[in-house]
């Protein structure tokens, strides 16, 4: 049976986790995101989506604090809805808060094992200093234990402990993908950011990661922030969803809502102009066209 990690922190169902208020960022004269509005419940799994370039990214860069944001807040609720802005923390700091990601592009240690890609992630939420650390203390040695134990449990609960003395570089693309969601579980998120986890995947793989998904809401109670363009994975998953098209907001709701939103289907398909006028050819003397 698959052993289930330590579950994240929770309060009141349907509480707020994250608040982001008017959110602006540039780079010179390119606008990345404009005045983005947006709440996130606890244990909500909420999808952003939105074409190539609409600042989906961008978004996540400034909620783990690798972007600073020239204008706007963001308010994470931690354990006892303590309310901590995000904008100006160092990405290490925020992550200590409780939010993680996974990245477009593999980010794993391929040198290393899969056990120690996610012992990595399990060990920053460690106390042992460099001393405790050099004399083997038996709070560091305790320690050691529990991080050995809570690697072994996430491998698990992905199904990768098979795999775990494997290097991160021999595993497949789909294993790759699950391994970097074990790794950031590892520092115990309540907020759980995914940025297009299924790209590159095939079928079965995009299922699995489906299914896992699913699980890291529903039994570690860990809350979903999820890029994707494969629509019809975020349509199977996303309670809600937040649409982006040059970084704004043009749409938000439930999946059957945001299916049918003409400013949706506009920013997907393109609006039609006066020029898509159907016009027939002729054909020509000998009938070809």
């Amino acid at each position: 049976m698959t052993t289930a990690p330590e579950a994240a922190p929770t309060t009141v169902a349907g509480d707020i986790i994250v608040a982001i208020k008017d959110l602006s960022l540039s780079f010179g004269g390119v606008r990345a995101l404009v005045d983005v509005t947006l709440k996130q419940a606890r244990g909500e799994l909420l999808s952003v989506i939105g074409p190539n370039g609409a600042g989906k990214t961008c978004l996540f860069n400034c909620l783990t604090g690798v972007y600073h944001p020239q204008q706007g807040s963001i308010t994470f609720y931690g354990p006892h809805d303590k309310a901590t802005q995000i904008v100006g923390r160092k990405p290490h700091l925020v992550n200590r808060l409780g939010i993680a990601r996974t990245f477009q592009t593999s980010r794993l240690f391929n040198a290393l094992t899969a056990f120690e890609n996610v012992k990595i992630g399990v060990e920053s939420r460690m106390h042992t200093g460099p001393v405790g650390a050099m004399l083997r203390l038996p709070r560091t040695r305790r320690e050691e234990r529990e991080s050995d134990a809570r690697s072994d449990e996430l491998l698990e609960f992905v199904g990768l402990r098979a795999r775990g003395n494997e290097l991160a570089s021999a595993l497949p693309y789909g294993d790759r993908r699950r391994l970097e969601i074990a790794r950031a579980l590892g520092t115990n998120p309540q907020l759980l950011l995914l940025d297009e986890p299924a790209a590159g995947t095939n079928p079965a793989e995009k299922s699995d990661l489906g299914t896992l998904i699913r699980r890291v809401k529903n039994e570690l109670g860990v809350t979903v922030l999820l890029i994707e363009h494969d629509m019809g994975l975020v349509m199977s998953l996303a309670e809600r969803i937040i649409v982006l098209n040059f970084g704004r907001v043009i749409a938000f709701g439930t999946p059957a809502e945001v299916q049918h939103d003409p400013a949706v289907i506009e920013a997907y398909l393109g609006a039609p102009t006066d020029d898509d006028t159907y016009v027939p050819v002729e054909p020509d003397a000998n009938g070809d066209d």
